[in-house]
């Protein structure tokens, strides 16, 4: 039998690499002699430069830079032999930098992202990925340009004297996130409460990213606002695609291309993908949604496991297999988080269901 472990990371609690290596040895012990293709996977969020930097054979570097609360600290982003520079946006802005108590997207900045892109360009760089996705903040990308040497006047943004005046390194964003960046499905809106924004703050922020869409409009003589993938990563994508002017693609989309997922596919049993919370959110732009969509064009059976499952049926009447959620239903949130139990839930998991399959 063989099995392709697709799995994203269990936010907050275990890596793509681990959530696979656990399952892993639950295989080994139901079925030993299974032939088992491991690959770490992320669709532009948490896990996504470990993700692009193995697909890509990427050298890691790390470089001085700030967290949210503009703090030192030392973040990584890789190098790849052909000049592209793997960015992840949550390693030097990300919401796992902040304690719970910490969280506030109305002082949280971006800066720490600009400056690995800067960095990036001053090391030669001659393309960029850049992944959105489990962020601290909804700046709009001001604290990127502010990196980068952008200089913010109340009508205006200069760029004259910033590395972007005379540095044009094509960009790439890979995100799934498909949200404008104002209104109901907007960054504050939507994404603001799983940052720390009460609602006062979300009617605030929405305000500052409204002013700031303006100001933006002026100065390049474009509006972003309502292009999709304008609110992803706190308005990040916004200031990307109209400062920068990146192209937006699937992660799920671009990570499977560079992995030359459907080769990997052919003679394959069985497909285990999953992530830490799926609901029908999962078959719209998730990444074990996209895994699911390579897989039924290649006739191949698909389950789906998660460490909390709603909307099952629409799961299931998409085309998984099977949905499984590895914790009890009366697992205290704080219990399936940690992670040596995630670990040792998701082995036992593996090992009890293909026993009795």
């Amino acid at each position: 039998m063989r099995i392709l472990l697709t799995i994203d990371s269990f936010k907050g609690c275990l890596s793509s690499a681990d959530a696979e290596q656990a399952v892993s040895q639950g295989i080994k012990q139901s079925l030993p002699d299974a032939q088992m293709l491991s690959m770490p996977v992320s669709d532009g969020g948490e896990g996504m430069l470990d993700a692009f930097a193995a697909a890509m054979q990427a050298t890691i570097v790390t470089s001085d830079a700030h967290d949210p609360f503009m703090r030192p600290i030392t973040a990584r982003y890789g190098l790849a032999p052909d000049g592209t520079a793997i960015i992840e946006m949550a390693q030097a802005s990300g919401l796992a930098l902040l304690q719970p108590d910490e969280r506030n997207p109305l002082t949280a900045t971006s800066f720490g992202t600009g400056e690995l892109i800067a960095d990036a360009i001053s090391r030669g760089c001659k393309r960029m990925i850049v992944g959105l996705g489990g962020s601290a903040t909804v700046d709009g990308g001001r604290g990127m340009l502010q990196a980068l040497g952008a200089a913010m006047g109340d009508d205006v943004v200069d760029l004259s004297q910033s590395l972007l005046a005379d540095c044009h390194v094509p960009v790439t964003v890979a995100c799934d996130v498909r949200n404008p960046l104002l209104g109901p499905d907007g960054a504050a809106t939507v994404f603001g409460p799983q940052k720390g924004a009460t609602p006062a703050m979300i009617d605030e922020l929405e305000r500052q990213m409204e002013r700031w869409a303006d100001l933006t409009a002026h100065t390049v003589r474009h509006d972003y606002r309502n292009m999709a993938g304008a609110g992803a990563a706190g308005g990040l994508g916004f200031a990307l695609l109209a400062y920068m002017k990146a192209t937006m693609h699937s992660g799920i989309d671009l990570l499977m291309d560079l992995l030359d997922f459907d080769r990997l596919l052919t003679g394959c049993d069985l497909v285990i993908t999953g992530e830490g919370s799926a609901d029908r959110q999962t078959l719209m732009g998730k990444l074990p949604g996209g895994i699911l969509r390579r897989a039924q064009a290649h006739g191949i059976p698909t389950l789906l496991i998660a460490g909390r499952i709603s909307d099952r049926q629409a799961l299931l009447d998409a085309g998984f297999a099977d949905v499984h959620c590895i914790n009890p239903t009366d697992s205290p949130l704080s219990e399936c988080m940690r992670p040596d139990i995630a670990r040792q839930r998701l082995t036992d998991w593996a090992r009890t269901f293909l026993n009795r399959h």
